[in-house]
């Protein structure tokens, strides 16, 4: 049987690597003030940059409903397909439970929880959508993917705590004491949460700089098939440096991904926000 590579929209992956690896999404929904959209559809991170700019408080982010999955599973299902799915991580949403939900309804409908988000999330997609190329079945694939869960390595180094102390993930003392400090923090996703890494201080061109050195050197446990720098609005300069820096520290690497944040993500971590994610072998 054919199958199907399905999303949520927080995987983060371009347009061009959705078209490239037949991948289709299912958007959160992003709620700001009266206005209400879809991730990626209506609503983009521009517009929440705008809104946050202009009201001072942050959009609400939504889970698919279990009606949002059953409409996704259908369409393939109905064209024969086998479908895996792949959720943002059960911790921080009900996408996962929704998801599982829907799937009930369907003979060969695999629901995979990446316990992450954005591309750690997306390196399952295109480790799934690979697979599935490779003529494997959905249930192998969910089998194989939920094993390299614990093999995505993910973080991201932030420039403005005010959108994760107004998401309520930071107390208003340690945001007060970042900005006046001009400190810069690495947050890791472990274990299906997210955790405070190093804190760096100065400019953030120079902490990504720094946070990318940190995260790479002296590896040798990176899986060099892929490696993602995903971001939020920050300048190809600083953008390119951390590329070369990855370049020059796995130098076998096949491929280096460059995405920006969906508007679910970008919600709760701003502009100038830049990961290096990728797996571990």
């Amino acid at each position: 049987m054919k199958v199907k590579i399905t999303s949520d929209s927080t995987c983060d992956l371009s347009a061009e690597l959705l078209a490239r690896y037949d991948i289709s999404i299912v958007p959160l929904t992003v709620s700001m003030g009266e206005s209400e959209g879809k991730d990626g559809v209506d609503v983009t991170p521009d517009k929440i940059y705008e809104f946050v700019d202009s009201s001072g408080v942050l959009p609400k982010t939504s889970a698919p409903n279990v009606n949002d999955y059953m409409t996704e599973f259908s369409k393939w299902a109905a064209q024969g397909y086998s479908i895996v799915h792949f959720c943002i991580g059960n911790g921080f949403s009900s996408s996962y439970t929704n998801a599982c939900l829907a799937a009930e309804e369907f003979r060969d409908v695999y629901v995979v929880d990446s316990e992450n988000l954005s591309t750690g999330q997306g390196l399952l997609v295109l480790m799934g959508a690979d697979m599935a190329r490779d003529g494997r079945t959905a249930g192998e694939i969910r089998e194989a993917c939920a094993k390299a869960v614990s093999k995505v390595e993910a973080s991201f180094v932030i420039d403005r705590l005010d959108y994760l102390y107004k998401g309520g993930r930071c107390s208003a003392l340690a945001a007060f004491g970042g900005n006046v400090l001009r400190l810069k923090p690495c947050i890791e996703v472990l274990n299906g949460k997210m955790t405070p890494g190093r804190k760096y201080r100065g400019q953030i061109e120079r902490a990504m700089r720094q946070y990318a050195e940190d995260r790479i050197h002296g590896r040798t446990d990176i899986d060099a098939h892929r490696v993602f720098v995903t971001h939020t609005k920050c300048s190809p300069e600083a953008v390119e440096a951390v590329k070369d820096i990855i370049r020059r520290e796995i130098p076998e690497v096949e491929e280096i991904l460059e995405t920006t944040a969906g508007a679910t993500i970008t919600s709760h971590c701003g502009p100038n926000t830049l990961g290096v994610l990728f797996m571990r072998v």
